[in-house]
């Protein structure tokens, strides 16, 4: 009787002591009626922000936008920037990213919805020094400075594409030769742990891919789909 006492008050203990399951943002979302997304807004034509309204327009915002309206809620865009885009999700500043390279070292700290579209790098210079670079091979030279915004995938290519040449990483856009380079699947950063979530999500990509809303959004956009 006493070793049965003992077992029945150990899993007593055990069942309170046993950490609860962490609740799904979705459930937040629908709670509070707000999907909360970070958003760059210096990305033409995924995100741009017009600080005059301090409004946001682009493929990832007619994204966004569908989702909420799906999701029955309102949809709030978080400013945030690349370097800090993964912290804004893990630390829970916003529900989720627009549209985000898919990389293995953002990988390590937050998940990925399926991806539903993908970009090529693309060199752009001052028109004036068009003639002077034909190909990649002109650009990989001592004489030669590129630039890429800190925390992006292209930081990590002017490096890998451009042994030979300076680069400079620069807080803002590297602004205004046409050939893509290093194709990349995009997708949502989404907590890493919400598998709730991500499930939800990768449900209504697939669903919208399947109905065209993605190829349409392409065509609006003009971008390759």
């Amino acid at each position: 009787m006493r070793l049965l006492k003992i077992i029945t008050t150990l899993f007593a203990f055990s069942m309170v002591t046993a950490p609860a399951h962490a609740a799904s943002v979705l459930n937040e979302i629908l709670s509070d009626g707000v999907l909360k997304v970070g958003t760059t807004g210096d990305w033409n034509p995924m995100t741009m922000k017009d600080t005059a309204t301090n409004s946001y327009t682009g493929y990832d915002i007619d994204v966004m936008t569908e989702l909420a309206k799906d999701l029955g809620v309102k949809v709030e865009f978080v400013p945030t920037d690349w370097k800090t885009l993964v912290s804004g999700v893990t630390s829970g500043k916003y529900h989720m990213t627009g549209s985000a390279s898919i990389s293995p070292s953002r990988a390590k700290a937050a998940g990925y919805s399926n991806s539903y579209f993908s970009l090529a790098t693309v060199p752009l210079t001052l028109k004036k020094n068009a003639d002077k670079f034909t190909d990649w091979a002109d650009l990989d030279k001592a004489s030669v400075t590129v630039a890429a915004t800190l925390g992006t995938t292209q930081e990590k290519q002017v490096k890998q594409f451009f042994p030979n040449a300076k680069y400079k990483i620069v807080e803002a856009p590297a602004r205004d030769f046409q050939a893509p380079k290093a194709p990349t699947p995009i997708a949502m950063l989404l907590p890493q742990a919400d598998q709730v979530w991500i499930n939800y999500v990768n449900t209504w990509i697939a669903l919208k891919t399947e109905r065209g809303f993605f190829a349409d959004l392409g065509r609006k956009w003009q971008l390759a789909n």
